[in-house]
């Protein structure tokens, strides 16, 4: 990767509370994914495309978190008396994961502000923001042509994905004007959440942006939005719309993602992550097929 981008935010202060009373005691990022953390699976993302400095955005309660890519001395010391050196090794492949820093959100004020309170460690620097609850399939990067685009036009780039018309209102959706170049695209507008029948199109943000420093700015005077937020899509807007430091541009990604922030689609993210698993795949596609014809 010859980006000068290093740096990785993750906004991570989230409550959960769509996974109670699972999340009652634990971060919603710390539900395993066949034998990971959700979160891991981002971070890992974050450092396959070169991005080694990673700056979690967390909250109360949140603490786990940290203590998942800390050292934890008495567990590896106990696996390697055991010898156990392939457990020991994905203890310690989180720890060297990458350079790991944590700042607390404070109050819940949307994910503007969120990205906002990365500004003291990200400074004037381009850098990426990566959702925990979304999961991008390592067969399908996206974030490696989201650089190379920010790179080549010097713009904020975000990821977008087709979505049902239905689903609209549950995420930030784009209007794009095509400049040649196959999936990426430019932004024109957006529009928080809209409801369907008023939605510009079915092109949903998903949650992966590259955004340039001035980024910083607009949000410091984006008002509260949907939600009484202060919503990242409405700073992204303005930037589209007065074409501030290169505009937005928009991916089209066509792999497979998972929102593991929905009960059903996390189920889903476990089956599909393990049956691509040659130590639980065979199996497991084994007894779903079992299973399939004892459904009555």
């Amino acid at each position: 990767m010859s980006s000068h981008i290093t740096k990785a935010v993750i906004p991570a202060a989230g409550l959960g509370t769509r996974f109670l009373p699972a999340t009652k005691a634990m971060p919603k990022e710390m539900l395993p994914v066949v034998d990971k953390p959700a979160i891991q699976y981002v971070v890992e993302e974050a450092v396959r495309n070169g991005l080694t400095d990673v700056l979690m955005i967390t909250g109360r309660n949140k603490n786990a978190l940290e203590n998942h890519f800390d050292n934890v001395p008495e567990l590896e010391s106990a696996l390697r008396k055991k010898g156990d050196d392939k457990r020991l090794a994905s203890v310690e492949q989180s720890t060297d994961l990458a350079d790991m820093h944590y700042v607390r959100q404070g109050e819940p004020r949307g994910l503007g502000h969120a990205v906002l309170r990365s500004q003291m460690h990200v400074g004037n620097e381009s850098f990426a923001v990566l959702l925990g609850d979304d999961l991008i399939d390592e067969r399908d990067n996206i974030l490696g042509p989201m650089i190379a685009a920010h790179d080549a036009h010097h713009a904020s780039v975000v990821a977008l994905m087709e979505v049902p018309r239905d689903m609209t209102d549950h995420y930030g959706i784009a209007t794009i004007e095509d400049i040649g170049e196959g999936d990426v695209v430019r932004i024109v507008d957006l529009v928080e959440k809209p409801d369907p029948k008023d939605a510009p199109s079915n092109l949903a943000v998903i949650g992966r942006y590259v955004l340039r420093p001035e980024i910083y700015d607009i949000l410091e005077d984006t008002e509260p939005g949907k939600g009484n937020e202060i919503q990242l899509t409405d700073a992204l807007r303005q930037m589209a719309t007065n074409n501030i430091a290169g505009g937005v541009l928009g991916i089209v990604f066509r792999g497979r993602r998972y929102d593991t922030g929905d009960k059903l689609d996390y189920i889903k993210a476990i089956v599909r992550l393990a049956l691509q698993r040659p130590d639980l795949g065979p199996a497991l596609e084994n007894w779903l097929d079992v299973e399939s014809h004892r459904r009555p």
